[in-house]
């Protein structure tokens, strides 16, 4: 029998904005990269807001171990000229994977040199060829700006036919809605891997107002339970209920075929690394 590939592992880091949180960042970045993950991202603000701090976290990332770096790209960047020489810092410094985003709009209205992701895309490998490995963003739900489900699905094929790699999914709370997805996706001739996106649950009034955002739906069977713990200030029973859905659901996903998971880490680890110390996941 031939060895059997460990699921992909890679977690998602935002740039820290002070000194705390630069503080907090670089102690969950040593106690995760520890797990050998595949590669981490870095998260690329809305309107390129962060774009300094993105460039800093991923050089320093880079610096301070062998794991791969990810930046976020996004359409939003102020212009193409500013764009182009964001990727070829990124090249001098050894990055060799993308994460291609449309981005946030900032304030609601269009400022970013390119549509679609899949012009930025498209743009990048005219540009680069295959010098660097993209991932890109899909909905297993249902992007909150797209109009239909097929529309959404249509959009996610544009980008693996600019180019794409891989793709990584908004978080969500039900496996059928992933695999339902990534079947529809395959009947539309998509076939590169499609990771799971995973949030790990530890705040309700955060990840409520995130998800009303993002369009991910938290089932009310999950909804009312974490709500009313948070009501209660019962804290802890809340962050063990949604370490076991959350783990639940990972099992589920892994078992069910998917290629790997990504955490979506908001600069903790502790969350995370219990996850995936349950699910048997790192330190290879």
């Amino acid at each position: 029998m031939g060895k059997v590939e460990a699921p992909q592992l890679s977690f998602e880091f935002f740039p820290p904005r002070d000194d705390v949180q630069t503080a907090r960042f670089r102690t969950a970045r040593d106690r995760l990269l520890a797990l050998h993950p595949d590669y981490v991202s870095v998260t690329f603000g809305a309107g390129g807001s962060t774009r300094s701090r993105t460039v800093d976290t991923v050089r320093e990332i880079a610096e301070a171990s062998g794991i791969p770096v990810a930046p976020h790209i996004s359409c939003m960047s102020e212009d193409l000229d500013s764009l182009r020489q964001l990727l070829e810092s990124y090249d001098r410094f050894g990055v060799k994977r993308l994460v291609v985003l449309r981005g946030d709009r900032p304030s609601g209205r269009y400022a970013g040199v390119f549509e679609h992701a899949a012009d930025l895309v498209a743009d990048i490998r005219q540009r680069w060829g295959s010098r660097f490995h993209l991932e890109v963003a899909c909905y297993p739900e249902h992007h909150p700006e797209s109009p239909s489900p097929a529309a959404d699905l249509r959009h996610f094929r544009d980008k693996v036919a600019a180019g794409a790699d891989g793709a990584i999914t908004q978080y969500f709370f039900n496996a059928e809605c992933y695999f339902r997805f990534v079947d529809d996706a395959r009947a539309l001739g998509v076939d590169v891997p499609i990771v799971p996106g995973v949030m790990p649950i530890t705040n309700y009034q955060g990840l409520a107002r995130f998800s009303r955002t993002c369009g991910a739906e938290i089932p009310q069977w999950i909804d009312k339970r974490l709500q009313a713990w948070d009501a209660e200030g019962d804290r802890e029973s809340l962050i063990e209920f949604g370490h076991e859905v959350v783990c639940n659901l990972c099992r589920r996903l892994l078992d069910g075929g998917a290629p790997g998971l990504h955490f979506y880490t908001l600069n903790r680890a502790g969350p995370s690394l219990r996850l995936c110390s349950d699910l048997g996941l790192g330190n290879r």
